[in-house]
Order: structure tokens, then C-alpha cells, then sequence
């Protein structure tokens, strides 16, 4: 392997290890990896690894709130308090309304006031006013990886004066330096439910009546990546809460071979560890195939928003053999205005993936003797959603991708009218799964479909903070 590139703002040897990497260590050792081939992999000593190992039981025991990176020790009410904060900033987060630190201070006090002021309370923790500012702020912030958050008190609609200006930074920025469509991609993870039916379905129904329904709440995170000219789509990452489902034991399958990059922790999210190991394994080889094949510059620009799984200080990170990519991040906010995947690629990914679910179901009913009742309960497990994500994310189409540049980059765009083609396209997707649906003797029509769409977006939580 190449040498990596000198950090030179490195003042310090010292490596912190999150407890997040602790547990994929544990839980790869625990599933048959060597002490060594961890080594190598996290870049550690033996020793280090051994050590980790070692207070295994403490470290999978270790309850932190919901995006925390950093163990700290604190009373149990005040991880609550950061539990039930990142949530609530998550739904701002997802309805577009700004936040900052005065108001999530303000908030985080009045989440420990309904704490105490709920029996049983026997803690006699306080977040006093003292603590619930700039210092604990930025403790906070360290702690649980948040970047969107507006710091000072700026009004919502700076996130569209941000927006507005970014892209004329981005705009000369690609000019001047000479980029074209094909070299600048874009990535952004996204949750999806991979067992979910609309609600009103009544397959739904008795899962809702099942203690847990987990079979609706079974979450994997997918990280898809594609570039502006929209005729390279990156092999998409998978991060699931397990590394070897008993779908995979039964089969034998090789996950090298799998049509997605297979990742696994507890929580099923992109850490910084798993996004590096993306970018060096899959996207960075695979971009240089596809310009060296296309007789294009070895350059490449990668554009993504500053969710915590993206770590800061990537391109430093990067073998040398790789630096030609550099990384431009969004500023914070303005992702449902100008990040690409955001604009209908997603939301057209995971139409595509409900379409080639119901088709499926319906094929299996008409073609083997099993109810879909039989087919959904005992049949349908994590590797038929690994194929039908490969068929949904090969059928995203290049208007879509194209397309989804318009806001960030309007003069890469073809010079044709594609919002039409777009939307007709996403109208008669929606159509064949209503009719599919209604083949299978689904109750389900155009409002439902919409309606899961929207709690997929709602849902996903590891999207922008909690990673």
C-alpha cells in the first residue's frame, strides 16, 4: 500500500479510539478475526487491540447516549437529557428549521426539568445555568459528533443566503479549476427500512399488534454515491446491525462478492471508520477505473455535507496514491437545497427499491405455492433487499442524476428540459407500485405510498446527527 499522506497539523501522536471503533473490534474478534488482522486493519498495535479486548465486557456494556463517540462518565439523568436533545434536534434538523447553541441549551434545561419533574426521579443531577452553556456546549458537541448546527444565533434564512453563496463559490471554483461532470461526484447516506409496508396494509396491521413489530423497524444505512454526468454510479456501502445474518450462514455467502460494500455495528451506521474504508476500498479505485477507461484527468472532486460519519480532515487521510481527489463540503444547513442526492435521487432510489419489493412478492406468490403472508413472515430476508437494492439503485436513471445537480451546479446540467422526463418518471413509478400492491390484495393507493416515503425521511436518524 502506498504511504499516507503527512498530517502536518498534527501536534500530537496520541490516537483516540471512539467506543464506537471499540465495539467493531470487539465484534469483529468475537466473529473470528485475528488480534493481528485488527492490527493492521485499525492501524494499532497488538497490544492496544489486546487491551480493548480485554475490557470487552465493559465496553459493550457501555450505554451512551445516541450518537456519543466519546465514553465519558456522568450521571445517568444527564446521558438522558443527551439522549432525548439529539433527538429533538433531529426533528429540526429534518423539518428545516435552524438551531443554535442558545437554543439548544435553553432546550436541553427544559428537558432536565421534565426529567426531574417525572416520578420517579432519584437523581440529583442538575444542569445548572452554568453548565448548560458555551462549556458544556462544546463538550456536547464533541461528544455526539454535531457539525449542522448554526453556532451564533443566525435567523433560518441564512441557510439559504449560505446555500446561495456556496454555489457561486462552487461554480468558479469548478470553472477555475478546470472540472467537468464526469470527474464530480457526490455521496450522502440515507436509512432505509428494508421490511416496511405502507400502514394501512395489513400485514402492517399485525405487525403493529406483535410485541416489538421488529420486522418494521429492521434499519439498515446505505451511503450511495454517483457523479454529476450521471454514468458512474459507485458501489453503495451497506452498514447493518449484523455482521453475519443467518441469511448469509445459511447460504454461504461471500460478502466480497455482494453488489453493495457490507459493514456492520450494533446501530447499523456509517462511522468515520466504515466512510474511510468506503472511500479508499471502493469509491477511490473505482473513480480512477472510470476516468483512466473514459481518457479523462486523473482529478476528482467528491462534494458532501459534514455529517459526522465524514471526517473533516479527509483528504489528509488519503494514500498518496490517491490525492487525486480532493473533497468540498456543503456548509451546514443547506443540504435539502443544494445537496444532489437529496434532490429526488433518494427519494427515487427508494420508490424503485418499494417497486422491485412488491414485484418480487407478487412473482413469488403467482409462481410458487406460498401466500405472501407465508412469503413476508418466513421467506423474505436481508439478501432478497440486497438484490432488490442493487436493481433499485441500477435503475436510477441519468435524468435523475443529472438533474439533481440543477440547484448546485446549473451549467453541468445537459442542455435539455429533463424536469419533466423526471417527474413523469416518478409518477409512473408511483403508479406501478399502487397497481402492484393492489395485485397482491394490498390495500394501498398513491397517498400511502407517499406517506412511507415521508417516514422513511423522518426516520432516518443516522442521516445527519445521530451517528
Amino acid at each position: 500500500m502506498a504511504p499516507k499522506k503527512v498530517n502536518s497539523g498534527s501536534v500530537s501522536g496520541v490516537k483516540c479510539i471512539t467506543v464506537e471503533t471499540k465495539k467493531e473490534i470487539i465484534d469483529k474478534h468475537e466473529n473470528g478475526s485475528r488480534v493481528s488482522d485488527l492490527a493492521i486493519q485499525y492501524n494499532m498495535a497488538k497490544s492496544t487491540i489486546c487491551i480493548i479486548l480485554k475490557n470487552k465486557e465493559a465496553q459493550k456494556a457501555a450505554d451512551v447516549a445516541k450518537g456519543v463517540i466519546i465514553l465519558t462518565k456522568q450521571p445517568k439523568l444527564l446521558d438522558e437529557v443527551e439522549k432525548l436533545l439529539l433527538v429533538w434536534i433531529n426533528q429540526k434538523e429534518l423539518a428545516g428549521d435552524s438551531v443554535n447553541e442558545t437554543i439548544i441549551c435553553e432546550k436541553a434545561l427544559h428537558i432536565h426539568r421534565d426529567l426531574l419533574a417525572t416520578p420517579p426521579s432519584t437523581s440529583t443531577a442538575r444542569v445548572e445555568e452554568s453548565k448548560a452553556s458555551r462549556g458544556w456546549f462544546d463538550k456536547f458537541r464533541r461528544r455526539t459528533g454535531i457539525h449542522s448546527v448554526i453556532r451564533h444565533g443566525e435567523a433560518a434564512s441564512s441557510d439559504k443566503m449560505a446555500a446561495e453563496d456556496f454555489v457561486k463559490e462552487f461554480n468558479k471554483f469548478v470553472k477555475d479549476e478546470g472540472y467537468v461532470s464526469h470527474q464530480v461526484f457526490n455521496c450522502d447516506e440515507t436509512g432505509l427500512f428494508w421490511k416496511k409496508m405502507p400502514k394501512r396494509t395489513y400485514i402492517t396491521q399485525e405487525e403493529k399488534a406483535l410485541p416489538d413489530h421488529k420486522p418494521m423497524k429492521d434499519r439498515l444505512t446505505l451511503l450511495l454515491c454517483a457523479n454529476a454526468s450521471g454514468d458512474c454510479k459507485i458501489k453503495p456501502l451497506l452498514a447493518y446491525h449484523s455482521e453475519n445474518p443467518h441469511a448469509f450462514k445459511r447460504n454461504n455467502v461471500l460478502k466480497a462478492k455482494l453488489p453493495e460494500m457490507w459493514r456492520a455495528n450494533s446501530k447499523a451506521w456509517v462511522t468515520q471508520m466504515i466512510f474511510k474504508e468506503c472511500l479508499t476500498e471502493v469509491f477511490a479505485p473505482a473513480v480512477k477505473e472510470y476516468l483512466e477507461t473514459n481518457n479523462l484527468p486523473l482529478k476528482c472532486l467528491l462534494v458532501m455535507d459534514n455529517a459526522p460519519a465524514h471526517p473533516p480532515n479527509l483528504e489528509e487521510d488519503l494514500d498518496i496514491e490517491y490525492d487525486f481527489i480532493k473533497v468540498k463540503f456543503l456548509p451546514p444547513n443547506t443540504t435539502p437545497l443544494i445537496q444532489p442526492m437529496d434532490q429526488n435521487v433518494i427519494a427515487n432510489f427508494k420508490k424503485l427499491y418499494m417497486k422491485a419489493l412488491f414485484a418480487r412478492c407478487f412473482q413469488v406468490t403467482n409462481d410458487t405455492d406460498l401466500t405472501l403472508d407465508q412469503y413476508w413472515k418466513d421467506h423474505f430476508n436481508i439478501l432478497h433487499c440486497i438484490s432488490l437494492i442493487d436493481k433499485a439503485w441500477n435503475e436510477v436513471s441519468f435524468c435523475t442524476l443529472q438533474s439533481a445537480w440543477r440547484n448546485l451546479w446549473p451549467d453541468c446540467e445537459p442542455e435539455r428540459d429533463s424536469a419533466g422526463l423526471k417527474e413523469e418518471t416518478s409518477v409512473n413509478v408511483v403508479n406501478e407500485i399502487v397497481t402492484l400492491g393492489q395485485n397482491l390484495g394490498l390495500e394501498v393507493d398513491e397517498d400511502d405510498v407517499a406517506e412511507l416515503m415521508e417516514d422513511h425521511i423522518k426516520n432516518s436518524a443516522q442521516k445527519i446527527l445521530l451517528n
